[in-house]
């Protein structure tokens, strides 16, 4: 019977500190954003130059310096970006995800993703822009090959910050698009 209260205790406390996690993640604009943002994908190019390719030739981009991801069974993430389009910000964006299934833990990383043309950051601005179950991205090691094709004219690349995670899909994901000049960026 103790056992059965610890684990109740255990997991309680895990999805206490998801939500307090996730709840930090939600103020409103905070211009170091901006800043954290261009670290995470310096970082990312740092790890892997070859990144600085695909961010050289992309239409538009998107960074979300930092995304909380935690589960048992049901799980959740949640994270917000800067959009750029060239070196200018032109946006931000809001990730969430949902899912269910085998998975367990939490953890944080940096995502980013490149959109090859207009048509594709139009889908992303319009909403149309979702993974499926199926989806994956590219997980970000020093040296490891990111020799990944544009899917749909995107490319999504990741790079753990820290915490521990069976199951790291990025299907689920949506996203909202809110341009500099919006009531409703953020």
């Amino acid at each position: 019977m103790e056992s059965k209260q610890l684990m109740k205790t255990v997991v309680a406390l895990f999805f206490a500190l998801i939500c307090n996690s996730l709840i930090a993640q939600v103020g409103g604009w905070n211009p170091d954003r901006v800043n954290d943002s261009k670290e995470s994908l310096n970082e990312m190019i740092a790890d892997n130059p070859k990144l600085q390719n695909l961010l050289d030739a992309a239409f538009a981009y998107v960074v979300f310096p930092k995304v909380t991801k935690g589960g048992l069974v049901v799980g959740g993430a949640f994270g917000k970006g800067v959009v750029f389009q060239g070196n200018q910000v032109v946006g931000s964006s809001k990730l969430k995800q949902a899912s269910w299934g085998l998975q367990a833990g939490g953890q944080q990383y940096s995502e980013v993703i490149f959109f090859k043309d207009k048509a594709a950051f139009d889908n992303f601005k319009n909403k149309k822009l979702k993974f499926d179950a199926q989806a994956s991205a590219v997980a970000i090691k020093s040296g490891a090959s990111i020799d990944a094709a544009y899917h749909e004219g995107v490319a999504v690349f990741t790079k753990t910050k820290g915490g521990l995670m069976y199951e790291a899909s990025i299907g689920g994901q949506h996203f909202s698009y809110h341009p500099v000049n919006s009531d409703r960026f953020h």
